[in-house]
């Protein structure tokens, strides 16, 4: 078998083995075993999962000419701890398998990564309220988080406002996402996986509702080859909507919804929190507040903001939302320079609904990982946003979960 290695980045009918031509009665003769559309960090994270399977063949999708274009490089690279999906949801139940699996894994292969905890502070009596609320979920589910002194937290932070108290999560962390999908790939690679990047997907055919297995047919430099896989898993966050309209019945449809956010670089060197700080929790608020975080040399950024968009490539930078930015940082971090808060980079994040990013607001909207209903193979991952990072081992456990269990 070839190896992302060992072939041009995009697939052509030349590397399709003569043996494994497509039946229209069975699935032994597919190209691949498995098929997944998006080379984000739950796509590679799935397919070094399958791809470790006995006798198996795995192709990995993905339009762009690398790994992790979109979402998975545009985030604030945070290992969450799982504070604020409420109790049920699928996102808890993956953040929190996700973050320990995501350690043990930085640790093991000298990914780069820190466990800095965090910081969410309250200014006023309905902000200390919320993080209140944070920390009795936080102690429902066995997360460890605590409340500082005023005392305390001047010494440890003394840049840092929190006028009416501050909660900490000391399993909150960071990890560098560019070296965690550099890992991925090389260990989906070493196991034969293989990897058609340039590669955007056309359209998907289901034979017997999935039962006689996949083709999907991609589309590269204006030639169009057309793959056949015996399971499928759409992965493809931004454009993952788009693909399931192309599978699913009309019924069965859904609309995507894009939430912009920028980040602001600081180039000051005071003041430098040595720790995430984050504003209590807003509710209807599509994000998490504009959020200090630290990259992995300890240069520290904000963001994101938030701004709903209807094209998911718009990747420039505007200073649209920066002032009233400006006004929430200073809210935590009185002590800033102004001046030397600047636009830095943009993220979009996928969505279901323009709805909050915490449990406790009406319409939260979870994490969709499915075997669909009426096509066999098939499993469909959609509004993968914040923590798909921290959880994406994880989700790749889920899948197979779904698929082999």
């Amino acid at each position: 078998m070839f190896s992302c290695a060992t072939i041009p980045r995009r697939l052509t009918r030349s590397q399709l083995h003569p043996s494994r031509l497509f039946s229209t009665s069975t699935t032994r003769y597919a190209d691949f075993t498995h098929a997944i559309i998006g080379g984000g960090v739950v796509g590679l994270a799935i397919a070094r999962r399958l791809q470790e399977r006995d006798g198996v063949s795995t192709v990995m999708i993905e339009k762009h000419g690398s790994v992790g274009q979109e979402t998975s490089s545009r985030n604030s690279e945070v290992i969450h701890a799982g504070l604020y999906y409420g109790p049920d949801s699928l996102k808890t139940k993956l953040c929190l398998k996700g973050k320990e699996m995501l350690y043990e894994t930085c640790k093991r292969y000298h990914i780069p990564h820190r466990n800095c905890g965090k910081w969410i502070v309250a200014q006023d009596e309905l902000q200390k309220g919320e993080i209140e609320k944070v920390h009795n979920f936080a102690s429902s589910i066995g997360v460890p988080t605590r409340f500082l002194s005023p005392k305390e937290a001047k010494s440890r932070e003394p840049d840092v406002r929190c006028e009416a108290g501050v909660l900490e999560s000391p399993t909150t962390g960071i990890v560098d996402s560019h070296s965690l999908m550099q890992f991925l790939e090389g260990a989906f690679e070493d196991k034969g996986g293989i990897c058609a990047f340039h590669s955007s997907v056309t359209s998907v055919q289901s034979l017997d509702t999935g039962a006689g297995g996949w083709e999907i047919t991609t589309s590269s430099d204006g030639e169009e080859v057309a793959i056949t896989a015996e399971t499928l898993i759409n992965s493809a966050g931004l454009a993952a909507v788009a693909i399931s309209n192309m599978i699913l019945p009309p019924e069965r449809h859904r609309q995507a919804f894009y939430a912009k956010g920028s980040y602001f670089s600081y180039s000051a060197s005071r003041p430098k929190p040595n720790t995430l700080v984050y504003p209590a929790p807003v509710p209807g608020h599509g994000g998490l507040g504009t959020h200090l975080t630290l990259d992995m040399s300890g240069r520290i950024r904000f963001g994101p903001d938030v701004e709903w968009v209807d094209d998911p490539t718009d990747y420039r930078v505007n200073d649209k939302n920066l002032q009233a930015a400006l006004d929430d940082i200073q809210s935590y971090l009185p002590g800033i320079d102004r001046s030397a808060i600047g636009l830095d980079y943009v993220g979009i994040r996928p969505k279901l609904g323009r709805l909050g990013a915490v449990a406790s607001v009406k319409g939260f909207q979870d994490f969709y990982i499915e075997k669909e209903e009426g096509f066999d193979g098939f499993v469909n991952l959609l509004g993968i946003e914040s923590p798909g990072l921290t959880s994406s081992l994880a989700i790749a456990e889920e899948v197979e979960r779904l698929l082999y269990r």
